[in-house]
C-alpha cells in the first residue's frame, strides 16, 4: 500500500485554508467529474479527489493526517504505525453526501472505523456531538486502577481558516479491570450543545503500552520466563515479575522449553478474571571459562543423553 499525499492530489499547499481547499476541490471536480470529463482516468481521479477532500475538509482528520504525513512522502510504501492516531479527538460525524463512495485501502486503514454517519436531531436544542479518542495506558493500571493525566489533541481554526492543534488535559480515572478495546465514558466532556442543549460525551478507547514482557489476549496475560537447566531438570520455586507484582512459581521437575504454567485468576481483574500463563524457556550458561567447559565435558561423559535419539532420529 502506498502513502497518499492528499495535498498533492488537490494541488494545494499544506497551509491551505478551508476555503482554499474547497475552491481547489470544485475546480478539479469540474475537470474530472465522470459526467462531464473526457479524461480517460476521470472516474479514478474523481475518487482520489473526493477522498482527499473528505480528509482535508474535516479539521479533525486533517490534524491527525498532518502529523502522520510528516514522516512519509507520496508513493512511499506504507503501513499505519500502531496507534498512530492515539490522543486525537474525533466527533464521529459522517462525510458529506458528495464524499460518500469508494475510498482506497489507504483511507480505510486510517479512518475506516471512524466513518460512521451520525443521525440528526430536530428542534432548536441539540445535544452536542459525542467525541472519541484512543488513549494508551500501562498494563499495570488495569490491574490496580489509577488516575492519569491524559492530553488530547483537537483542531482549532483561526480567523484566516488555518487549522492548528489545540491541546487539553484531563484527569481520568482508569477503573481496575479495564481491558483493551473497552471504552471509558466521560459524561459531558464531548462537543458543546446547541441552543442550550446538553454537551455530548467523550469516549476513551483503551489500548495498552506495548511491553516486550507480556502478550495480552482479552483478560489473559502471557509471558516467557527464563530458567536454568538445573531448575528445569530438578524442579524449583522461582520468583518472576508480573503486572500485579512479583510472584513465586513452581517449576515442575523435568520441564522443557515451551512448557506453559497457568496461574489461575492472575490475569486482568474482572467479574471473571483472566489467567496468567508463564511459558518456560531453558537457558544454557555459556561455556566461556575452563571450569564451565569442564562441567559440560563431565555432563557429556556421565549423562548418556541424545535428544535426537529420543525423537527417533
Amino acid at each position: 500500500m502506498e502513502f497518499k499525499d492528499y495535498y498533492q492530489v488537490l494541488g494545494v499547499v499544506k497551509t491551505a485554508t478551508a476555503e482554499e481547499i474547497k475552491k481547489a476541490y470544485r475546480k478539479l471536480a469540474r475537470k474530472f467529474h465522470p459526467d462531464v470529463s473526457k479524461e480517460p482516468d476521470a472516474e479514478l481521479r474523481m475518487q482520489e479527489i473526493n477522498e482527499a477532500k473528505a480528509v482535508l475538509s474535516d479539521s479533525e482528520k486533517r490534524l491527525a493526517y498532518d502529523q502522520l504525513a510528516q514522516q512519509y512522502h507520496s508513493g512511499q510504501n506504507f503501513q499505519p504505525p500502531p496507534d498512530w492516531d492515539a490522543g486525537f479527538e474525533y466527533s464521529g460525524r459522517g462525510f458529506e453526501e458528495a464524499d460518500l463512495g469508494e475510498f482506497s485501502d489507504f483511507f480505510a486503514s486510517l479512518f475506516g472505523q471512524g466513518a460512521q454517519q451520525r443521525g440528526g436531531r430536530g428542534g432548536y436544542q441539540m445535544r452536542g456531538d459525542d467525541r472519541h479518542a484512543k488513549v494508551i495506558i500501562d498494563l499495570e493500571d488495569a490491574y490496580l486502577g489509577a488516575t492519569r493525566s491524559i492530553t488530547l489533541h483537537g483542531p482549532q481554526i483561526d480567523a484566516q481558516g488555518h487549522v492548528s492543534s489545540k491541546e487539553h488535559t484531563l484527569n481520568v480515572r482508569i477503573p481496575k479491570g479495564v481491558k483493551a478495546g473497552q471504552h471509558i465514558r466521560l459524561s459531558g466532556q464531548g462537543g458543546p450543545g446547541i441552543g442550550g442543549g446538553p454537551a455530548g460525551d467523550l469516549f476513551l478507547e483503551i489500548y495498552f503500552t506495548p511491553n516486550p514482557r507480556y502478550r495480552i489476549e482479552g483478560r489473559d496475560i502471557h509471558q516467557t520466563v527464563p530458567v536454568t537447566p538445573w531448575e528445569a531438570a530438578l524442579g524449583a520455586h522461582i520468583e518472576t515479575p508480573t503486572p500485579s507484582g512479583v510472584v513465586k512459581v513452581k517449576v515442575p521437575a523435568g520441564s522443557q522449553t515451551g512448557r506453559r504454567l497457568r496461574l489461575k485468576g492472575r490475569g486482568i481483574p474482572g467479574p471473571e478474571p483472566g489467567d496468567l500463563y508463564v511459558g518456560l524457556e531453558v537457558v544454557l550458561p555459556p561455556a566461556d571459562t575452563d571450569k564451565a567447559r569442564a562441567l559440560y565435558e563431565t555432563m557429556a561423559r556421565e549423562l548418556a543423553f541424545n535428544p535426537r535419539q529420543r525423537k527417533g532420529g
